[in-house]
């Protein structure tokens, strides 16, 4: 048999037939492949992903390779060169205008391990390629310094056209910054009030030099309170994560979260809910599990919403000393620590899904 000729069109033929998986559409109409090169025998390109935390890479690698052979023959050479570029719905206005995506972390109560969530979930998306900045807006505990081991640290400051500008403390590839590192020691109790804590959280939005980020995640204070308006009134939020642990108490205040984001006035979208303490697992027996505060509870929640389930997190020894040492688990622990790559895997997922079928968010304007 003679060798086929390759022209560009043929490879891009057969590649329209390959599906994004989450997007249902062929990777060539939502513009994801580049650079198509080809010779005797061998065809190269690039796909570009929605974000480098992508669950199905080796899916798409791989269904991309079967269609090129299907078309011009099983011995041809397929060199796939795969890269991502982080898809947003925010149009680059004056506020953040190089972040992203904005993504809320909210809990109905507190003690849900709501910081443990958002700093595993921040370095597990660094570890994956993705630009991550954390804000901690929790005000009456912002355990985040703790947990990044940087108590101590005070952010600089910089000039800009005249104009002062907080810089982020970097710590394990994330851009951070604390309520915390406003007050001074943690054992010193700050009381703030509402309007001082919304002022606090819109000066680290509006005059921090955060750069380039994919994804800047912002810890809230547990409930429903000025802090969650301040954020929504402030910036285009691409959406929320509701964490919860499985019992009915704090599914009952987890309801409270989710449906103070789904309200039409605010109308931001729920990306999912992380099931946190899911079950314990004994570090000598790590194939058992004990559901000691009930089972599923957080997955009921999101199915009761139509909402995905993010990840369950189990109750493991390891995280919660991780954090109390300044070094968070998914940076040490293999067993647990897959946890939260798989967690930051979905939600990535989750966040390019919202990208591509839902409008993007505006900033709400509460009328007086």
């Amino acid at each position: 048999m003679g060798s086929m000729t390759i022209t560009k069109e043929i490879i891009l033929e057969a590649l329209s037939t390959v599906q994004e998986p989450d997007l249902k559409r062929d990777l060539v109409s939502l513009n994801m492949i580049q650079d198509v090169e080809f010779g005797i025998n061998q065809v190269r390109f690039t796909v570009v992903l929605t974000t480098p935390a992508c669950p199905l890479k080796e899916k798409i690698r791989k269904d991309c390779e079967d269609a090129i052979k299907k078309a011009v023959g099983e011995d041809i050479d397929v060199q796939i060169k795969m890269i991502a570029d982080v898809t947003s719905t925010r149009l680059n206005g004056p506020v953040l205008p190089g972040v992203k995506n904005i993504i809320a972390i909210a809990s109905g109560k507190g003690g849900v391990g709501k910081s443990t969530v958002t700093s595993n979930l921040a370095i597990a998306l660094y570890k994956l390629g993705a630009k991550v900045g954390l804000i901690d807006a929790d005000i009456y505990g912002p355990s985040v310094p703790t947990m990044f081991d940087t108590e101590d640290m005070k952010p600089q400051v910089t000039q800009k056209n005249g104009k002062n500008y907080i810089m982020p403390v970097h710590q394990y590839g994330i851009k951070l910054l604390s309520m915390g590192f406003l007050t001074g020691k943690a054992d010193e109790a700050v009381v703030w009030r509402g309007p001082m804590a919304s002022s606090a959280l819109k000066q680290f939005i509006t005059d921090v030099e955060w750069g380039e980020l994919d994804y800047l995640l912002i810890d809230l204070p547990p409930g429903t309170s000025d802090i969650h308006l301040t954020l929504v009134q402030t910036v285009p939020v691409t959406g929320a994560i509701i964490v919860t642990t499985p019992q009915k108490v704090a599914l009952a205040d987890a309801r409270r979260g989710l449906s103070m984001f789904k309200q039409p006035a605010i109308n931001v979208p729920v990306l999912g809910v992380v099931e946190n303490m899911a079950y314990f697992t004994p570090a000598e027996l790590p194939d058992n599990k004990y559901y000691i505060f009930g089972k599923d509870g957080g997955r009921q929640l999101a199915e009761q919403y139509d909402v995905p389930l993010l990840g369950q997190i189990p109750l493991v020894q390891s995280i919660r000393e991780s954090g109390d040492a300044g070094k968070p688990v998914v940076m040490t622990d293999q067993v647990s620590g897959q946890a939260f790559r798989d967690l930051a895997e979905t939600l990535a997922q989750q966040v390019s899904i919202r990208n591509a079928t839902l409008d993007k968010t505006k900033p709400v304007e509460i009328r007086v």
